[in-house]
């Protein structure tokens, strides 16, 4: 294969599942937050504890977004092809969606009602949130939600470098430097104040990234070894569980760093089973038509909720029911289905189009397929049109 072509998009049943869940799991903590105040003192039942920890939902999308990109380059050698169009589609792909969201936000915030009373995003806001440094630059957020963009954003960066390592120095010497690398990070930024700014870029989750590209390595060509992925995943989950049941959940929040980290190998098991079809049980079911349609407009999902959960808990439930339980079952169950449906909207319009089409012209030209044409009392295109059309889509699938 020449280093022009790229690799066509490849489908794993079970992993839009997966992303919907995470997704819906971040929407359920954030209507456990606005409800119960505190935070990260866990003041509600313990039944709902679990909800405290949407970050680790976080800590999913990580390791599924370096195993996706990766599953492609693995059966061809762990080469990625040119790395202007990967960065060039990467961007493409998600920030029609992500600029959308953040005006969508940023109005919310600046006229209607803010996540956090006091805190006003300004114009400073729209810029650094616009350019994905925020992170880096301190600015009023007008949605928390976006902080794991801008980390997601930076190691697109660094994933031509992780292939090339997996390449030539292979899986585990390729974990054990960047784990090395970031554990170092951390111990010594006590000392070095250098390091410890660089903390604000949530190194671990370049384990969490380099575990993705790794997992993805069950689905390179050659002899399949039968490790049992699906034990090893149940097996760490049930240890961090009980980890963080010891531990409580202010110092849980406060020890994420090294809960990341624990939470990145089962995660990365989990991801190399199911892309393997193990459990058979799990897959079917991450595979059912509902999880694939939540799947398919997590992203819109994770971006837009945070506003409306905002709106529905701070305007509409806020003023007439009083924090707790009944609080949050009325936000939930207000915000679950106003915010997916919303969600699914907003993808049809920044979203899909942009992740069907995969350039200007591309998606030009799906435009202009569907717009009446000129003497013609239909949507139908032309026939002088229809060709041109056909061949441009081709073209870029």
């Amino acid at each position: 294969m020449s280093g022009t072509e790229q690799p066509k998009p490849v489908r794993l049943a079970g992993l839009d599942g997966v992303r919907g869940l995470a997704a819906l799991f971040v929407v359920l903590h954030h209507c456990r937050l606005f409800s119960y105040p505190g935070f990260p003192a866990d003041t509600g039942p313990w039944w709902l504890s679990f909800l405290l920890y949407g970050h680790l939902a976080v800590v999913v999308f990580i390791v599924l977004s370096g195993f996706s990109l990766a599953v492609a380059p693995a059966q061809r050698d762990w080469r990625l092809g040119r790395i202007r169009t990967f960065l060039r589609r990467r961007a493409w792909r998600i920030l029609p969606a992500y600029w959308a969201a953040l005006v969508f936000s940023f109005l919310i915030a600046r006229f209607l009602v803010t996540e956090t009373p006091g805190v006003v995003p300004t114009g400073k806001s729209f810029l650094v949130f616009g350019l994905l440094v925020q992170d880096a630059v301190s600015a009023p957020s007008p949605n928390s939600a976006f902080w794991s963009i801008a980390v997601e954003a930076q190691l697109y960066l660094v994933f031509p470098l992780l292939l090339l390592l997996r390449r030539h120095v292979g899986a585990i010497t390729l974990v054990a430097c960047v784990l090395t690398g970031v554990v170092l990070l951390q111990l010594l930024s006590g000392k070095v104040r250098v390091f410890a700014s660089l903390l604000h870029l949530t190194p671990e989750f370049a384990v969490l990234f380099a575990l993705g590209v790794v997992a993805a390595g069950v689905l390179a060509p050659g002899k399949i070894r039968r490790v049992p992925w699906p034990w090893l995943a149940l097996a760490g989950g049930a240890a961090i569980a009980g980890l963080i049941a010891i531990l409580g959940s202010v110092r849980t929040v406060n020890n994420y760093f090294w809960i990341d980290l624990l939470a990145a190998f089962p995660t990365a098991a989990l991801l190399a089973g199911l892309a393997q079809g193990r459990p058979a049980w799990l897959v079917r079911f991450l595979d059912t038509k509902p999880l694939r349609a939540l799947g398919s407009c997590s992203y819109s999902l994770y971006l837009v909720h945070v506003p409306i959960v905002a709106i529905v808990s701070r305007l509409l439930i806020g003023p007439h029911v009083p924090a707790g339980l009944p609080s949050f079952l009325l936000t939930a169950v207000i915000v679950v289905p106003v915010a997916v449906l919303f969600a699914r909207g907003f993808a049809a319009v920044f979203e899909l189009p942009f992740q069907r089409h995969r350039s200007v012209a591309a998606l030009a030209a799906a435009v202009r397929a569907k717009l009446p044409q000129r003497g013609s009392g239909t949507g139908e295109p032309s026939a002088k049109t229809l060709p041109d059309t056909v061949r441009t889509s081709k073209s870029e699938g």
